[in-house]
């Protein structure tokens, strides 16, 4: 075979990510507050970008047909009337995300581009049996965040009581007064600041700490000892076993016995009375009585303080039931970036302005922001549309409950609306809708098929946990069902699924066995 040379010519077709799409695809799955923070960082830049003050509070300069972006509009769309969707393009499809942010449609690629030391504090000379001065014990705790006396010229009462006291406080105040040298207490210090969250001492090494505080093991020892004397019950212990003994201490229960209970929970995690009662040497009255002890006591002295409120969730979306029937969906109006492009400005200093570098930089500006404004009105529409069509093949669940969630993947909403399943990926990434059965992300909606008994029928994985979930809380003492009579349970309702597969959704909602739960049934009676 003869080699030769020659020239070809040849058309092909390739999207190109320039940095204008980039973006776009970019703050589909960003979350509210991370488009906040991005927005903000856009206005910095961008002499050209201002945020929307809304009716009443005035926009400035900005010409309207510049602004609206993701705050500009507010999409509601009537799920009673499905048939009134947006109107499609010409050929009878919706627009993607990447044809919305085509060269042609959004411009083209040259348009825009888009403290205290701890060695220091806890040194070897404070531990001089007290010759040091309380002032530069504590100054240094005070320096490292904690509380003391009423130095502060600005302190009153008043600002003393207004906060709750925390777990730190607590136990400094209880250090002072029961452990009046000032090397004990330091040593208390740095025993508080290894506490975690549920007021236990883990992996602490008694050589280690005294090493690096200078002094010996058996000081350490003892202090740790008083500690644990100190409210609330249980605190500074090591492990479960010691938090339950000290607390049983302090209510002066702590006998052979319950030593060597404690010295067995696993036996009492299994429920398995029986061992327990050998183990411990009582009977069932007996050892009925020591479990409901160990029930009263409080593995996690530390949580009563220190209440860190839970961070809530802000809804995207705001779901309500319509009058007329259906639902009305709406984007939050507090989620959504409300930025303007001001074209006044821009007249102004476009026309101003004589250098070519100048010129350049401001109509990058100019272009850069009326793509960014483009690109959020058009994550708004898009999450409208991908919520929209979820109520729609959701509505049973939101009408009975998630025993009627039905089976749903990326690909069902996609072909609904005529976008790709990444487009739809990205939406529901990080999002998250109110509705009157409460808050959800919106990947919550999707959830695997369950084959049904006739080969038909499909069920939704959530909703078959939520049934398995119904009929434990639903089973007696003497009927625990088994995984095996779930099973059969199930078929008959005509479900078909598996024994293994009960089991992993029951392990998954961390419900034990049958026979755990019958031991624990049955201790409880």
């Amino acid at each position: 075979m003869a080699l030769s040379q020659r020239l070809d010519l040849r058309q092909s077709q390739s999207l190109v990510m320039t940095p204008q799409l980039q973006q776009a695809i970019k703050l589909l799955q960003l979350s509210n507050i991370e488009l906040s923070d991005f927005v903000d960082r856009e206005i910095e830049q961008n002499p050209l970008l201002e945020r929307d003050g809304g009716p009443g509070e005035g926009g400035g300069d900005a010409a309207g047909d510049g602004g609206g972006g993701d705050g500009g509009e507010r999409g509601v769309v009537d799920l009673a009337a499905p048939e009134e969707r947006q109107p499609p393009m010409t050929d009878g499809r919706t627009r993607d995300t990447v044809e919305m942010t085509a060269s042609e449609t959004m411009g083209s690629a040259s348009d825009a581009p888009l403290d205290t030391d701890f060695e220091n504090v806890y040194s070897d000379d404070r531990f001089s049996d007290g010759t040091d001065g309380s002032s530069d014990v504590y100054g240094s705790w005070q320096e490292r965040g904690g509380r003391g006396g009423f130095e502060d010229d600005d302190s009153n009462l008043e600002a003393t009581l207004s906060g709750q006291k925390s777990l730190r406080d607590h136990l400094t105040e209880q250090l002072k007064i029961d452990l009046p040298d000032l090397g004990d207490q330091l040593i208390g210090l740095a025993l508080i600041d290894m506490l975690d969250e549920a007021g236990w001492i883990t992996g602490l090494e008694i050589d280690e700490l005294a090493g690096q505080l200078g002094c010996e093991p058996a000081r350490v020892e003892r202090v740790l000892a008083a500690c644990q004397r100190f409210d609330p019950p249980g605190i500074f212990a090591r492990s479960l076993k010691e938090c339950l003994a000290i607390q049983l201490r302090e209510k002066n229960r702590f006998d052979p016995a319950m030593e060597a209970l404690l010295d067995h929970l696993e036996l009492l995690a299994a429920r398995n009375l029986p061992a327990l009662m050998k183990v411990c040497g009582v009977d069932a009255e007996d050892i009925a009585d020591m479990v409901s002890e160990i029930r009263k006591l409080n593995p996690k002295p530390a949580l009563s303080f220190d209440h860190t409120p839970a961070q809530l969730v802000t809804p995207d979306i705001l779901m309500r039931a319509n009058p007329g029937g259906g639902w009305l969906i709406d984007l939050n109006p507090d989620t959504l970036p409300r930025v303007l492009v001001n074209h006044r400005y821009f007249a102004r200093i476009s026309g101003t302005t004589r250098n070519k570098a100048d010129k350049d930089y401001i109509t990058e500006r100019f272009q850069s922001a009326n793509w960014l404004v483009k690109s959020l009105h058009q994550r708004a529409t898009t999450i409208l549309k991908v919520a929209g069509e979820i109520i729609r093949q959701q509505d049973a669940f939101f009408i009975h409950g998630v025993s009627h969630l039905k089976p749903l993947i990326l690909r069902d909403i996609a072909e609904a609306i005529g976008m790709h399943e990444s487009t739809v990926s990205r939406v529901t990434t990080n999002k998250f809708m109110a509705t009157p059965r409460g808050v959800f992300e919106l990947k919550y909606f999707f959830t695997s098929a369950i084959q049904g008994a006739d080969g038909q029928a499909a069920h939704s994985a959530e909703a078959v946990r939520y049934r398995i979930k119904a009929m434990i809380d639903a089973e007696k003492p003497d009927d625990v069902l088994s995984d095996d009579k779930i099973v059969e349970i199930l078929r008959g309702e005509g479900i078909d699924i598996a024994r293994r597969t009960v089991a992993k959704y029951r392990e998954a909602m961390r419900i034990p066995s049958s026979v755990q739960r019958r031991r624990a049934k049955m201790s409880r009676m």
